[in-house]
């Protein structure tokens, strides 16, 4: 009897060379259904990989429900260097309003979170991969004159490729913009936390992503300058596993903390706490501060779960 021989062929990444569907985990290939993926807040339920997120989407999860107000909203990019690679840019305008829905890469407001508000600015890699133009960072510093002119915290949740080529100087001048935004916050002493979320890289990273009071990361979320691909192609050499990524990056001291999406809600409502107490709330300015360190202290707790601590004096 001739035996037969049966050859088991596994392929790695998507099957057939097709796109991945959006709704499939890269890491364990977990499928989930729309709703089920919103429940989880875009978590897999398998791995814990961290799905991307929309900015309204984002805004949902982190605020108070109806808290929301948006400033900036009419805002629109124009195109003052007429500028054309495979298609007009402001046909990619175009397109990416209406595949998310937005005007441009990043929404700015004001909300609350477990009732003590806050500014935020929440940004969205979909459009036109989070890039930062002339519009993205009128609209960041709208949400920081918001925080100055209320006295209250600005949150940041950052995601995007880096500055877009398209608006060229007026683009790279986003940079030193959002810089002056989060100058002004320091000088009125209002706090500004950032949220990073994959990927964070180019001329936001360089920026106003990397200057919070306090900064923080969802995990596995890649945090550079410029990604691993580059970096090996500009030196020839090649980089760590875990190059650029959150981990990476707490452990060299670029980051107070790697929060779980699950976690960052509550995390940012402690915070806030810390920053921002409520009107009714004594602020403790002319008590004496408690032993640093000490495990009967609540806030020192919370300080120590970021790495950071209060001295006397």
């Amino acid at each position: 009897m001739t035996p037969i021989e049966v050859n088991v062929e596994r392929v790695s990444g998507d099957e057939g060379g097709g796109r991945r569907h959006p709704n499939t985990c890269p890491n364990c290939r977990s499928h989930f259904r729309d709703d089920e993926l919103r429940h989880s807040l875009r978590v897999c339920a398998q791995c814990n990989h961290h799905f991307a997120v929309g900015a309204m989407e984002r805004i949902e999860q982190l605020l108070d429900p109806g808290s929301f107000v948006e400033v900036g909203g009419d805002l629109r990019a124009a195109d003052p260097l007429a500028f054309v690679d495979l298609k007009p840019y402001t046909d990619r305008l175009l397109d990416a309003e209406l595949a998310t829905g937005l005007g441009d890469s990043l929404v700015a407001g004001s909300g609350k979170i477990v009732g003590r508000p806050t500014a935020v600015a929440v940004m969205d890699f979909a459009f036109m991969g989070g890039s930062m133009g002339s519009v993205m960072g009128e609209r960041f510093c709208l949400a920081a004159d918001l925080a100055v002119a209320r006295r209250m915290p600005l949150i940041s949740v950052t995601a995007s490729g880096g500055a877009r080529m398209q608006e060229n100087i007026l683009a790279l001048m986003q940079m030193a913009k959002t810089v002056g935004a989060i100058d002004s916050l320091r000088e009125v002493g209002v706090p500004y936390i950032s949220v990073l979320a994959h990927p964070t890289t180019g001329g936001v990273i360089a920026s106003f992503a990397s200057l919070g009071d306090v900064v923080v990361a969802e995990p596995g979320a890649l945090l550079s300058f410029a990604g691993p691909r580059v970096v090996e192609q500009t030196t020839g050499e090649k980089t760590a596993p875990d190059f650029g990524r959150s981990e990476s990056n707490l452990r060299l001291g670029q980051l107070d903390a790697v929060v779980p999406r699950r976690e960052l809600r509550g995390e940012l409502a402690k915070l806030l706490m810390l920053f921002s107490p409520a009107e009714d709330e004594p602020t403790g300015d002319n008590e004496p501060l408690p032993t640093v360190g000490s495990d009967d202290n609540p806030i020192d707790r919370v300080l120590g779960m970021f790495g950071l601590g209060r001295k006397r004096g």
